[in-house]
């Protein structure tokens, strides 16, 4: 007879995992809370298999993971949030209740800033379908303060989490156009193009609580980056339709490095120009200048800005990329 009952915690676990018996997941992730340091990773890690595979079934083993948010080792910290990323991405409700410590994390200047990362990811795609548990001032005054921190990476998941909040529920962020504005020209790009697309998603809900960023905005529209350039016309056009100020479109918005590239911007400069002639309200373009738009093309523009162009340079800092390595830039550590 084959009796698992007096294994080890960590082989017990993984058998639940395989066998997606999660009653005795959430059993034996009790009892490895005080294991060793290496038996808590790979028990993680086995649960960051579970939550890609099964983000839904994730929901009734909540209870027992979020106390490893809190682990005496940040690698497991670590592995813990981005469990909760992956599930949350997928199956926003089932990491709800998660949300006062994950909001923890994030608030925590003492914390490792990939787990304050991570964190604030895991939040966004919360406030995508459950605004009201995750906007709170305190929360998202975290992610503001955070959009000053060195690390590009950090800046790249708070300024996605802010779009995420702004897409869930624009009018969190209505008062608080003019401090997305004040980073609009980061040093990197995803960075700008979260926090246009936050801006844009915005403006769609109420044009005139864009004034403030008007000039901001408008200097986007010099950004080396098309997709940056493009959002930033669709939300000046949000703006000029509702203030009737026109604004110019100098023609080397148009330029493009690619054929998606081109027809992201050219598509938001229509609109642009469309709304500065005082044209009809209905736009030029279908879906562009609504929420449903920016909600369909977010995640495509993102996949086309960290590709590796055909070169095989690095879509963040440019450096070649060796042939064969992992998915990994050798030089500024961005994934790609």
């Amino acid at each position: 007879m084959d009796d698992t009952r007096h294994a080890p915690p960590l082989e017990r676990l993984v058998e639940a995992v395989e066998n997606r018996a999660y009653e005795a997941v959430s059993g034996s992730l009790g009892e490895l809370r005080t294991a060793s340091t290496e038996d808590r990773k790979r028990a993680l890690r086995e649960l960051r298999r579970l939550a890609d595979d099964r983000p839904t079934a994730f929901g009734s083993l909540l209870p027992a993971v979020t106390p490893f948010l809190t682990d005496d080792d940040r690698a497991a910290r670590l592995l813990t949030a981005k469990a909760l990323v992956a599930v949350a991405e997928a199956a926003p409700d089932a990491v709800a209740p998660a949300v006062p410590s994950l909001a923890e994390r994030l608030a925590d200047e003492d914390e490792f800033y990939y787990v304050r990362a991570r964190s604030a990811e895991a939040l966004g795609y919360v406030a995508l379908e459950h605004s009201d548990a995750v906007a709170s001032p305190e929360v998202l005054a975290d992610l503001r303060v955070g959009l000053s921190f060195d690390e590009p990476e950090v800046k790249q998941k708070l300024a996605k989490a802010l779009e995420c909040v702004a897409l869930g529920d624009p009018g969190r962020l209505r008062h608080r156009v003019s401090t997305l504005a004040d980073h609009l020209d980061d040093r990197d790009e995803l960075v700008r193009y979260h926090l246009c697309t936050a801006v844009a998603v915005v403006g769609c809900d109420a044009p005139d609580s864009l004034a403030e960023a008007r000039a901001a905005l408008s200097a986007r529209l010099a950004d080396e980056n098309a997709f940056v350039r493009g959002r930033a016309a669709e939300a000046l056009g949000l703006s000029a339709r509702g203030s009737g100020e026109a604004v110019r479109v100098p023609d080397s918005v148009l330029d493009a490095e690619s054929d998606e590239a081109a027809e992201f911007v050219a598509e938001r400069v229509r609109f642009l120009r469309a709304a500065s002639e005082g044209e009809s309200a209905e736009s030029p373009v279908e879906g562009v200048g609504s929420l449903a738009g920016v909600r369909s093309t977010t995640d495509d523009a993102v996949d086309e800005m960290t590709s590796p162009d055909v070169d095989g340079e690095c879509p963040h800092c440019g450096i070649d990329l060796p042939e064969g390595a992992p998915p990994m830039c050798p030089s500024c550590g961005a994934p790609y």
